[in-house]
């Protein structure tokens, strides 16, 4: 039975032990019974009022257990779903994999230089937070590392108006967080936060060797 049924039950069984308690006492109070005849009929309805009583205990266990039961299945529920967003996230990750090692072993690679493998940024479960994931590759000969940082240019929508947010902020480019120094790839994971009313549209990926101003590589990743 569904639960706003077991409900309604519930409710007609504190109204009928209200009713018959009120007609009980009525019928203390009435002439229309006397001696035994009185008696009998207020001992029959005691013995309705207790079945009622047992009914409504009953039913009252029976709402504890289904009400567990749903807790039970929402746990599993937010189990399941941490399940999957693990699963997916450890699949684009073998992606991303695979595509690394097809890259590195590509024969068509002879000038020197890098290149973006893959790159992913997603929305976060706290909000207003953004994780990124990008591969960078060297390509060419690589007979010596790569040394230098890189910058988010993140473009978003902010009550109407498009903003951009450049990260690291201007002059601190040389933060550790940003630094790159690889002679075949490297992976970059990160996070970054707006206001958790702006949505992200894009992020642009600015990749600068040694002390250069110009980026030797810019890739735009956009977000569904």
């Amino acid at each position: 039975m569904p639960w706003y049924l077991r409900w309604l039950a519930h409710g007609f069984l504190v109204v009928s032990i209200v009713g018959l308690v009120w007609i009980s006492l009525e019928l203390r109070g009435s002439d229309a019974f006397v001696g035994g005849e009185d008696e009998g009929v207020l001992t029959g309805l005691r013995s309705q009022i207790a079945d009622l009583e047992k009914a409504n205990a009953s039913l009252k266990s029976e709402l504890t257990i289904l009400e567990r039961q749903r807790q039970i299945e929402r746990a599993s529920y937010a189990d399941l779903a941490r399940q999957v967003k693990e699963l997916t996230h450890e699949n684009a990750r073998l992606r991303e994999d695979v595509a690394l090692v097809q890259a590195i072993s590509a024969a068509d690679s002879k000038v020197d230089g890098v290149k973006v493998s893959s790159a992913r940024v997603e929305p976060n479960s706290v909000p207003g937070e953004y994780i990124y994931r990008i591969v960078l590759l060297q390509t060419g000969s690589r007979s010596k590392h790569f040394h230098g940082h890189y910058q988010l240019v993140v473009n978003l929508l902010h009550n109407g108006e498009r903003r951009g947010m450049t990260l690291p902020g201007p002059g601190n480019s040389g933060d550790a967080p940003y630094q790159l120094d690889f002679r075949v790839h490297q992976r970059i994971d990160g996070t970054f936060r707006v206001d958790p009313g702006a949505v992200v549209r894009s992020v642009e990926l600015r990749v600068f060797e040694g002390r250069q101003s110009q980026p030797k590589l810019m890739q735009t990743v956009t977000l569904s």
